[in-house]
């Protein structure tokens, strides 16, 4: 395992000089590589700074030292920097992918994802990584002339497959995608700009997308625990968090509750990231990649937890998902939530103009229920998914006599 401080590059690593390109080819600049640019479209976006206040798992004004999307989003950028480093991939790709990885989310978390996925089955469902998608290539609307960040190959192959393949060879869908298809966003802007749907994406992509996992367990056992969802005792349940909550005791006996909170968290992400690097220096001495093609060839994710601790993450994920994610102080604020977004998108369905004008723009006396339906729902469900939570509760209250206090009890 090499130091922090050491800079070297990996035959593996993705190359900015050698990228595959822009969509709309920019033209280069003579003080960043393509892989900062990126970086640098994504962080000055609209929707990027959105993620101020949109939801983790509370709602955006239940307390200050909450997660929101974005500062969720700056901790997996600095995780995924120290993989990349250690590691010998390009910091500023792996950057570019973690910055971006949240930014198809809807208001209200998951709720909201959920709710929009359903409400859009008729036509073609709600995925917040084809979301993001459209917002990098079409829904960002500031240069003069093209739609989207124009971000490179690159970037967007990691921000569509950063958990993997979509298709297998033949080109059939596959795990999260097997039931219901590759969302249509992403198959008609692979046939424009064919992001090698059936291959792994780049190892830069792999570590932004395991930085989200050590971000999410460590995070939202810290929220989780300031909430008052659970106690720090109850988290002996698990082995792991067993084992470092007796090594902080032993070492500082007496700790207050919360210096004793942000010791185990700080161990739960030195232990994570620690392992993530010396399992996949193991992976990639062993597949040998030469170039970071052969990584996105070699049938398997390099960059990843070691067996022992890929189980002690399904662990954390298996108590959080009942004690955290489905509480019942959460589960009514999720309910409420669900409320407000589809209250909005039935409102919209039935009355583009109630939107802003940007929205609304040539909807207006189409075939609401017939030939345009789907282009006004889709027109919605942008409009929604792109709204904070703040601002999709002064719709609400804009548009409905009543609307619910979004606060845990």
């Amino acid at each position: 395992m090499r130091s922090g401080g050491e800079r070297w590059r990996a035959p593996y690593a993705c190359d900015p000089g050698a990228s595959r390109g822009r969509q709309h080819g920019s033209g280069a600049s003579p003080t960043r590589s393509e892989f900062q640019r990126d970086r640098d479209r994504i962080i000055h976006s609209s929707a990027f700074r959105r993620l101020k206040h949109k939801t983790q798992v509370f709602v955006f004004h239940e307390g200050d030292h909450y997660r929101t999307r974005l500062t969720h989003t700056i901790e997996v950028s600095q995780i995924a920097r120290a993989l990349a480093r250690s590691l010998g991939l390009d910091e500023d790709l792996a950057e570019a992918l973690a910055l971006s990885h949240d930014l198809g989310h809807t208001p209200f978390g998951h709720t909201g994802e959920d709710a929009l996925d359903d409400l859009m089955a008729a036509h073609g469902g709600f995925d917040h990584n084809a979301q993001a998608l459209r917002i990098v290539t079409r829904l960002e609307r500031r240069y003069a002339e093209h739609d989207g960040l124009d971000l490179t190959w690159e970037t967007l192959e990691g921000l569509v497959k950063h958990n993997g393949p979509l298709v297998d060879e033949a080109g059939r869908p596959r795990e999260r995608y097997a039931a219901h298809g590759v969302p249509g966003a992403i198959l008609e802007f692979d046939a424009e700009f064919g992001l090698d749907l059936a291959t792994h994406a780049s190892a830069e992509a792999q570590a932004a997308a395991i930085a989200d996992d050590i971000a999410y367990d460590a995070h939202d056992i810290d929220d989780g625990l300031r909430a008052g969802l659970f106690a720090l005792d109850d988290l002996k349940a698990i082995p792991f968090l067993a084992e470092l909550l007796a090594e902080v005791d032993g070492r500082y006996p007496g700790l207050e509750t919360p210096r004793r909170i942000h010791e185990l968290v700080r161990r739960v992400i030195t232990r994570l990231v620690e392992d993530v690097i010396r399992a996949s220096e193991a992976r990639l001495a062993e597949a040998a990649p030469a170039c970071a093609d052969d990584v996105r060839r070699a049938g398997r994710t390099l960059v990843d937890f070691s067996p022992a601790m890929a189980e002690a993450d399904r662990a954390i994920k298996g108590y959080l998902y009942p004690n955290m994610y489905r509480h019942p102080k959460v589960k009514v604020v999720r309910t409420e939530a669900d409320r407000v977004v589809r209250d909005l998108f039935v409102r919209f369905t039935a009355e583009p103009d109630a939107m802003p004008e940007e929205w609304r723009a040539d909807l207006s006396g189409g075939d609401l229920a017939g030939a345009d339906a789907g282009r006004v729902a889709r027109r919605v469900a942008d409009y929604i998914a792109g709204m904070t939570d703040s601002y999709a509760l002064r719709e609400h209250q804009r548009l409905f006599p009543s609307t619910p206090d979004l606060k845990l009890a």
